[in-house]
């Protein structure tokens, strides 16, 4: 049994996509900063297409997305996603090259599959590629034969399916409703269009879940044969997310029940054999990401955990967010404006920051923290966060070895609120963020 301290998670953390967080973004960062950083980019690069569109909206997604019933937004918003990839690959200029490239949203497979391969065919054209890994979010949804050719046809290898749950009142509760059927269907269809890793992002802490929803939903998911498995605590912010407001927030499982709810999934997960990563992620043996795990290469970025060691990752489309080692630019979110950008042949990069070096220090030791259960402190950090790092200490979570911080076996529900001791905006910007289980 995982101890559980309360106390010790009263504090709202981030999930430590980026450090800095999103959260501490200022207006200081655009079009200018932009053009020069991908002017100046060396290094692998990764990228991140993103499609701010959904056949659906679902009450429980914090995601930046729109319904995609009005076609000429949409073919609109395109439009000005194929200029910015042109815009993105004249600053590259070949110089480095693409070795992955990530579809994410919304729901990609909310535009057609005739959509998706023109926005390949740009990337091809515009963008050096060296035979890069591709990989797709998907709503099972709106999965259909012909998005599965494509995606054959493209080379797909790794997707994610949005599960979230298999129990119908769940789904019902959070504005999801897809049977059983449709997401074994659209598993079947992703493997006969050459998918190896299959990812089913799940929740725990959804309003009137029980230990035994939890349970049906993870053990027809290991049926199913995913190979990777996100299971996220459901964040309810509707102060930021107002469709979360359909949502009855009385039915809301407690912290007590949502720590045991993660504690069940971890042990049931590990058991059918899959490799825990990181506080949320589980792949199976094999899978690139449970060797980036066994080899000590586990990274984090805004897709989450993952194998990928590019330095650079160049998000493009409204509300994408591009991570390079001294800099962090988000585009504009609001697709009017940023159509309105790039008709104007400017990049939308609006706001962001500058990552000093001491951001850069304590972004490392963050995600050594959470990607390897370790860090090594310089000591002016390891005198200032001792008071605090002293009740982990105390409790027998972590212990520091000559400067090294590791994390003990039964700390991993708490990995990220002991990351946010090294974080010095976390306590300017509390109400952001989600319970730290």
């Amino acid at each position: 049994m995982w101890p559980y301290y309360p106390d010790l998670l009263a504090v709202p953390v981030p999930r430590y996509t980026s450090f800095p967080t999103a959260a501490e973004f200022g207006e200081g960062i655009g079009a200018a900063d932009a053009d020069a950083a991908l002017r100046g980019a060396s290094g692998d690069v990764s990228l991140y297409v993103h499609i701010p569109f959904c056949e659906q909206i679902c009450w429980y997604c914090g995601c930046n997305t729109g319904a995609a019933n009005r076609r000429q937004r949409l073919a609109s918003y395109l439009d000005a996603l194929h200029r910015e990839i042109a815009l993105a690959g004249t600053r590259l200029d070949g110089r480095i090259a693409a070795r992955r490239v990530a579809f994410g949203g919304g729901s990609p497979n909310a535009i057609t599959p005739t959509d998706f391969v023109r926005l390949v065919d740009a990337l091809t054209l515009h963008v050096s590629l060296a035979d890069p890994l591709w990989s797709i979010e998907v709503d099972p949804r709106t999965l259909t034969a012909e998005w599965a050719e494509v995606l054959g046809w493209v080379g797909v290898s790794h997707a994610s399916m949005g599960v979230q749950t298999f129990a119908p009142h769940l789904q019902a509760a959070i504005g999801r409703i897809q049977e059983d059927a449709l997401i074994a269907r659209g598993t079947e269809m992703l493997r006969g269009a050459g998918v190896s890793s299959l990812n089913f992002d799940l929740m725990y802490g959804l309003p009137g879940q029980t230990l035994t929803d939890l349970e049906a939903t993870l053990r027809r998911t290991v049926e199913l044969g995913a190979d990777r498995i996100a299971l996220f605590g459901y964040a309810h912010v509707p102060h930021m997310i107002p469709r979360q407001r359909r949502i009855d927030a009385s039915h809301l499982p407690d912290q007590a029940a949502r720590f045991a709810m993660a504690e069940f999934g971890y042990r049931l997960l590990v058991s059918e054999g899959y490799v825990p990563v990181g506080f949320d992620h589980f792949a199976r043996p094999g899978d690139a990401l449970a060797r980036a795990v066994q080899d000590g290469t586990l990274r984090r970025n805004f897709q989450g955990f993952t194998d990928d060691q590019a330095p650079v990752l160049v998000g493009l489309g409204a509300s994408a967010i591009t991570m390079m080692p001294g800099i962090i630019w988000q585009n504009e979110k609001n697709a009017g404006r940023y159509r309105m950008l790039l008709s104007q042949d400017r990049l939308p990069a609006s706001g962001g920051l500058i990552r000093s070096a001491d951001d850069q220090r304590r972004g490392a030791v963050i995600e050594g923290i959470l990607c390897q259960g370790e860090a090594r402190l310089d000591p002016d950090l390891a005198n200032e966060v001792l008071m605090r790092l002293l009740p982990f200490i105390d409790r027998e979570l972590a212990e520091l070895d000559h400067g090294t911080l590791r994390l003990l076996p039964e700390a991993l529900p708490y990995a990220r609120t002991i990351a946010a001791l090294f974080d010095p905006y976390r306590q300017d910007s509390i109400r952001r963020f989600s319970s730290a289980v």
